[in-house]
């Protein structure tokens, strides 16, 4: 079987690591360009091209998926499956179709549900029940095709988006190994989506992590825990911030007690993460 597997950040990794496990490695392995970053803005290869490197696996790197002529990496040759998992780019029709089974991708939430490129960290932001991994054939809409396996993954919240995102991740690439075993044998039967029920996230920003937090009257109730809720999604990227006297103090750990807000860790501006008592004392 051969096939060529599009992912960029670090899920895709983990996903890969699971399809290796169950004897699919990539033919070839698609990703975004290297990309600036950190403050230094330091030229940084995707983790999915590290990952293909350390497996002497060929990578493509497209900037585009328009021009056809660009794309003989894919055109060039013969192809059982497309695989796709957070690559990042809108696939034409035509590549989308190239393959003898078409394209196939894992979304981490019960599809329709959460269509959109922030899933997981969504989840906990907006909707605890959509949990899950979907691998759907793809089409040339949004996370709007057939479904061909979904599983739901109950939420044992508070869960932290960084420890959601392994363990949604780990599953995506199990039933993707499913997938790519009983396709050619005709052994799932793909069903439409509930289109009318879909619903959608937006890409996660920076400026979302932003709270307005007073650090010494915390919230509590519903405030406490939808605060409580995006401290738990930008867990790892972004992290949620507020600011105190002019600085800029990144949350790290926080919990809810006797329903209020209780931050435990922090880093405060200019200096190294330290308990929240010590930094704040009255």
């Amino acid at each position: 079987m051969r096939l060529a597997f599009f992912g960029t950040p670090e899920i895709a990794v983990t996903a890969l690591e699971e399809l290796k496990a169950a004897g699919f490695l990539p033919d070839l392995l698609v990703t975004n360009p290297d990309a600036p970053l950190g403050r230094k803005q330091i030229l940084t290869p995707p983790p999915v091209k590290i990952w293909a490197e350390e497996h002497n696996i060929p990578v493509f790197q497209p900037t585009s998926l328009k021009n056809t002529n660009a794309l003989t990496p894919l055109t060039d040759q013969e192809w059982d499956f497309f695989v796709v998992l957070a690559y990042g780019k809108i696939m034409p029709k035509w590549l989308l179709d190239l393959p003898k089974y078409g394209t196939i991708n894992a979304h981490p939430s019960l599809l329709p549900k959460l269509r959109g490129a922030s899933p997981i960290r969504s989840t906990l932001l907006l909707d605890l029940s959509a949990c899950g991994v979907t691998i759907m054939q793809m089409d040339e809409a949004m996370d709007h095709g057939d479904i061909l396996l979904q599983e739901p993954y109950p939420l044992p919240f508070p869960i932290s988006g960084l420890e959601l995102d392994g363990t949604l991740a780990k599953r995506c690439g199990e039933l993707l190994a499913e997938a790519l075993t009983k396709i050619p044998s005709g052994d799932i039967t793909p069903t439409p989506q509930n289109h009318k029920a879909a619903t959608f996230c937006q890409k996660i920003t920076k400026e979302m992590a932003e709270l307005t937090l007073d650090p010494f009257n915390l919230p509590v109730g519903k405030e406490a825990l939808a605060i409580y809720r995006q401290i738990c999604a930008f867990a790892g990227w972004p992290e949620t911030f507020f600011f105190y006297n002019g600085k800029r103090i990144k949350i790290k750990q926080a919990t809810i007690t006797n329903n209020q807000l209780q931050i435990t860790r922090v880093i405060p501006e200019g200096k190294k993460e330290m308990d929240f008592a010590s930094y704040f004392q009255k």
